[in-house]
């Protein structure tokens, strides 16, 4: 016995794996590697790199995977949605998989961020990987060690994701992109579908038997006899599985920006939800933005976080960051704001039939890490020209603070609609306390307008970025942050610029930051890890004071999170370098790992 837990032992220190989309299940995007370090990571080399081969660039093709690692093999998924396994430690392709193999469309095929992974309790060398195409509308269980489909599951190794779904969805979108959790012997599923104004799929959340296929329980997070959809899990969940409960982040109800048939709160639509994993009940639930015509979708998922305020007991918390820049840190067991929160009045919709909210809830801590207002002392200041050409503008729209409601000439969004916060999420250390937000202040315009199409009243003009004549943003930098939080006194204890414009750097205009596509990872090294910005860099910072430790440049933008292991003594940063994407840089077909000489 002796023998066996030294064997043990050893085998534990030589391999950490990632195992799951955020790290674990806890969606913290920590690991508690530490042999990359503030010391020594300014000398990372690249250890190896993988090409995927399926890249392209008109149209442009994005990766957002995160790698993610258990026992021995690593696993992603590619430019083109085929799904690899790899060596960790020379990346080595071992197997590969493709869903649209024979499909001759030189096209992209959307996205997807990664997979999920159920190890056999009784057999743990056999494994099944979990994996979703995008808006294929199809999960896969493949075996691990060899990529193929198992049969027994489903139909020949997959299922039909619009069987069972609540309602008829046929013609509609529906499909997976990011992975969900596995709790026990169940797979629980989000979704996305269509944001309208044309109909759209209901966002219900599903768990399936991990062996067969079969449906085992289906929350309802629309009525099921509702004309609207929507209200789904798109950005990834949380499983505490001591308690045995699955935390679900969700989105706004459709269509996005006009609520006139879905009168009142909207009840599970933009809101934390805490279910039983096993039968999918309802724990409780908390609601973020009541009503939303913003697309002010919960993004990304829930973190689980042990918190330790001076004045009382450590709390077990949910922390959901926001596209409207705010966080909330509910009590994992009640739902209710830790640090407390209030109802605000709010500006009233001028769109007729439209019946907005009174209020909206704010936390009263931790203070937001995004800009909350559009005033004119907020417009750019980068050249007297931009200036002068968004000030035009500026006058033109509707604009103010937060929550101001999308109208028909023209609504300033700020926070955007890509946050805020985005899916890549937060990271939370859980030796300090400090929680990492990645964040976005770029603005947007928002014009809805009437419809002469009979099936909806108003539909919109497009999501249009605003900005200045030489295409940066019409608000003053910096466009993206970084912001790390003391989640024990909800107080920032640090904000940084993340990224910068390279032809604005030239100029010598520096600290603007940049929009940020993908996510950070925390370690025990004292270290940050994060790339997703336009300058197509990727950075490890020091995680107590955002000082900037060593970067490289990538082939492609990184607008992905990356993912950290240790393999037979040796620890490995790895990032998807896709570029492409919303960043609209070129393409790549890149997985590189970093490691220390």
């Amino acid at each position: 016995m002796a023998r066996s837990v030294l064997t043990l032992l050893v085998a534990s220190l030589l391999t950490a794996d990632w195992a799951h989309y955020g790290g674990g299940q806890d969606a913290a995007r920590y690991s508690p590697a530490k042999q990359i370090n503030r010391g020594n990571v300014s000398k990372l080399k690249i250890a190896w790199t993988y090409r995927s081969g399926d890249a392209l660039d008109r149209p442009r093709t994005t990766i957002e995977a995160t790698p993610i690692i258990r026992n021995g093999r690593l696993y992603l998924t590619t430019a083109r949605l085929a799904v690899a396994a790899l060596d960790p430690a020379t990346g080595r392709e071992l197997w590969r998989f493709d869903h649209f193999k024979g499909d001759p469309s030189p096209r992209p095929r959307g996205v997807n961020r990664g997979v999920a992974v159920w190890s056999d309790p009784a057999s743990p060398q056999h494994e099944r990987v979990f994996f979703t195409p995008s808006t294929a509308g199809v999960l896969y269980a493949l075996d691990a060690q060899t990529g193929k489909p198992i049969d027994g599951f489903g139909d020949n190794g997959r299922i039909d994701l619009r069987k069972d779904a609540g309602r008829d969805i046929t013609g509609l979108t529906y499909g997976v992109t990011t992975p969900g959790v596995v709790f026990k012997d169940l797979l629980i599923l989000g979704s996305i579908m269509g944001e309208g104004p044309m109909p759209a799929a209901p966002g219900n959340i599903r768990a399936y038997d991990v062996r067969t296929g079969k449906l085992r329980w289906r929350f309802d997070t629309v009525p099921p006899d509702a004309k609207f959809g929507g209200a789904n899990n798109w950005g990834g969940m949380a499983l505490d599985e001591t308690r045995g409960a699955v935390y679900i982040s969700t989105g706004s109800p459709t269509f996005d920006f006009y609520g006139g048939d879905r009168p009142g709160d909207n009840l599970y639509g933009n809101s934390v939800v805490a279910l039983n994993a096993a039968t999918g009940e309802r724990l409780w639930h908390f609601q973020t933005t009541r009503h939303d015509t913003w697309d002010y979708d919960l993004p990304c998922q829930p973190i689980l976080a042990r918190i330790k305020p001076a004045s009382g007991k450590p709390v077990d918390t949910v922390v959901q960051l926001t596209k409207t820049g705010l966080v909330w840190v509910l009590d994992r067991d009640t739902g209710k704001p830790v640090f407390g929160s209030e109802e605000r009045k709010v500006p009233a919709s001028d769109i007729e039939g439209e019946q907005s909210s009174a209020t909206q809830p704010f936390p009263l801590k931790p203070p937001p890490f995004a800009r909350q207002t559009v005033t004119e002392a907020d417009l750019t200041d980068i050249t007297p020209q931009a200036r002068q050409a968004v000030l035009e503008e500026f006058r033109k729209f509707r604009a103010g603070k937060i929550y101001e409601p999308v109208s028909a000439k023209g609504t300033v969004v700020l926070p955007g609609f890509h946050g805020g916060a985005l899916w890549g999420g937060g990271a939370f250390d859980p030796r300090t306390g400090l929680l990492y937000v990645p964040g976005n202040n770029v603005p947007w315009v928002m014009t809805v307008v009437k419809s002469s199409n009979k099936s909806h009243p108003y539909e919109h003009t497009g999501y249009n970025r605003w900005t200045d004549p030489e295409g940066y943003p019409a608000t003053k930098p910096p466009w993206g942050t970084i912001t790390a939080y003391d989640l024990n006194k909800g107080e920032i204890e640090w904000q940084i610029p993340a990224g910068e414009m390279p032809a604005l750097k030239a100029k010598g205009i520096t600290g603007t930051g940049s929009e940020i596509i993908g996510g950070a990872i925390a370690t025990a090294g004292d270290l940050l890890f994060m790339a997703g910005t336009r300058d197509e860099k990727f950075r490890a910072y020091d995680s107590k004071s955002g000082k900037v430790l060593w970067e490289t440049e990538l082939p492609a933008g990184g607008y992905a999170t990356p993912s950290t292991y240790t393999f037979n003594g040796k620890q490995y940063v790895v990032i998807a370098a896709g570029g492409g994407g919303k960043q609209n840089t070129k393409a790549g077909d890149y997985f590189i790992a970093f490691a220390l000489p």
